[in-house]
C-alpha cells in the first residue's frame, strides 16, 4: 500500500495574485513542497499537484509531480481542500493508497525530519489522522457590546501563566485515504502533534506573509 503526498495548488489567488509560483531564491513557491516530498521518497511513493492553472501544472511537471487537472467546479474561492484531495484519489488507482499527506503550498518549509517524525508516531499509534498544531500564549477575547470579555485568562494575569491556547498550522497532515473518499481531512481522533517550529509561523496570503517568508529563507535555509 502506497502513501502519497497532495499539494493542493489553484490558480486564482486575489490578495496575492500567482502566489504559488512566486520566486524566492529562484524557486517558485510550489517547488519547496514538491522537494520536501521527494526528499522523503523513502516514504512517498508519489507526488501529485491538483491544480486548475497551466503555470503552475508546468512547473509542477518541471519539478518531477505528477498532475491532475482540477475543474473548474473544484476550484472556487470557498471549496474545501478536501473536495481537491478526492478528486487526486478519484482519478488515480486509489485502492492502493493507504495515507495521503497533505502538503500546502503556502507553508513552504518544514522541519527536515517532521515527516520522519509524525509518521512514525501516526502508524505506531495506528491513528486514523495526524496534523501539526502550535501553541499560542496571547491573551485573547471577544467584544460583545461594545465591551471586551477575556476569553482565556483574567485581566491582570500574567501571559506566561496561561495555559497556551493551540492552532492548526499547516504544516503537514497524515489521513487515511478511505477518510478523504468520505470527505474528511481531521478525523474526530486525530492526533494532533505539536510543534513551535519558526516555520510553522509561516501561511502565505498576503505580500506581507511572502516577505516574512522571504526573510526566514534568507536566514534559516540559504547557505
Amino acid at each position: 500500500m502506497k502513501n502519497i503526498a497532495i499539494i493542493p495548488a489553484r490558480g486564482g489567488s486575489k490578495r496575492l495574485p500567482e502566489k504559488n509560483i512566486k520566486l524566492i531564491d529562484g524557486f517558485p513557491l510550489l517547488a519547496f513542497s514538491i522537494l520536501y516530498a521527494q526528499a522523503n521518497s523513502e516514504i512517498i511513493d508519489e507526488v501529485y499537484v491538483s491544480t486548475d492553472d497551466q503555470e503552475i501544472k508546468k512547473i509542477a511537471l518541471q519539478y518531477g509531480a505528477k498532475v491532475i487537472d482540477r475543474p473548474e467546479n473544484l476550484s472556487g474561492d470557498f471549496e474545501p481542500t478536501v473536495s481537491a484531495l478526492k478528486h487526486v484519489l478519484q482519478n488515480i488507482d486509489h485502492a492502493n493508497v493507504a495515507n495521503v499527506i497533505l502538503l500546502q503550498a503556502t507553508n513552504p518549509f518544514r522541519p527536515e525530519n517532521l515527516l520522519k517524525e509524525t509518521l512514525g508516531i501516526y502508524q505506531k499509534q495506528n491513528f486514523n489522522s495526524l496534523f501539526t498544531v502550535s501553541g499560542n500564549h496571547k491573551k485573547f477575547g471577544k467584544i460583545t457590546d461594545k465591551k471586551f470579555i477575556p476569553y482565556n485568562y483574567k485581566i491582570g494575569q500574567r501571559s506566561q501563566d496561561l495555559e497556551p491556547l493551540f492552532y492548526e498550522n499547516g504544516l503537514l497532515y497524515i489521513t487515511k485515504a478511505a477518510l478523504i473518499m468520505n470527505d474528511i481531512i481531521i478525523a474526530e481522533d486525530a492526533f494532533p502533534f505539536e510543534t513551535d517550529h519558526i516555520f510553522a509561523n509561516i501561511d502565505i496570503d498576503t505580500q506581507e506573509d511572502f516577505d516574512y517568508a522571504q526573510y526566514l529563507y534568507n536566514k534559516h535555509i540559504k547557505p
